[in-house]
């Protein structure tokens, strides 16, 4: 064990996906202002009819899927203006473990900023997306496989996948490639 102690990687920061060019694979949220956001969807390149722009948004499964098996897809097309791209943040997340509820209420006018969580902090991580910190930076596209148990060694790990391998599991019933990782470097998205 080192002496260096990981910082929390960036929060996750919803933007509009009007006017961007870099849609397709990216993460998006989706929804109506006052309303609610869903998220886990991927996007495709954005769609012109006539006057309106359309986003294609696809869930992860059928994204990666796709992709990995080159294969059509049906994706509905959603009006640009009711999609959000996520994004790190620009800096790193802030301490959120002092704060109470009210500091925490959000507006529903856009989706919320989503700030990690210590995966030391929760339970219920298999299938969660994270977040590993390393002396190299941040590695994201990763999904918890286990939950905390305690390896051989005596540390207490996590395995985790990327987060392709996690869908192709679904449809393929093969057990994706896992990396041991110790608890204090997860962090929930």
């Amino acid at each position: 064990m080192t002496d260096w102690v990981p910082e929390p990687p960036r929060p996750i920061v919803p933007v509009p996906a009007a006017g961007r060019e870099d849609l397709r694979g990216r993460r998006v949220l989706v929804g109506h202002p006052g309303l609610g956001w869903r998220g886990d969807l991927r996007a495709d390149a954005a769609v012109v009819q006539g006057p309106r722009t359309y986003v294609p948004v696809l869930t992860e499964h059928e994204w990666y899927r796709a992709e990995l098996e080159q294969m059509e897809t049906f994706a509905p097309l959603v009006p640009v203006d009711r999609v959000w791209v996520e994004v790190p943040a620009e800096k790193p997340a802030r301490d959120e473990g002092s704060l109470d509820l009210f500091d925490r209420l959000v507006s529903l006018d856009t989706p919320a900023v989503r700030h990690p969580v210590s995966a030391r902090l929760v339970s219920g991580l298999s299938g969660r997306r994270v977040v590993r910190m390393s002396q190299t930076g941040e590695h994201r596209d990763l999904r918890a496989v286990t939950e905390p148990h305690q390896n051989t060694e005596g540390d207490v790990c996590v395995r985790v996948a990327r987060e392709r391998d996690w869908y192709r599991w679904a449809w393929t019933g093969q057990t994706p490639k896992t990396l041991e990782v110790a608890v204090y470097l997860l962090w929930i998205e």
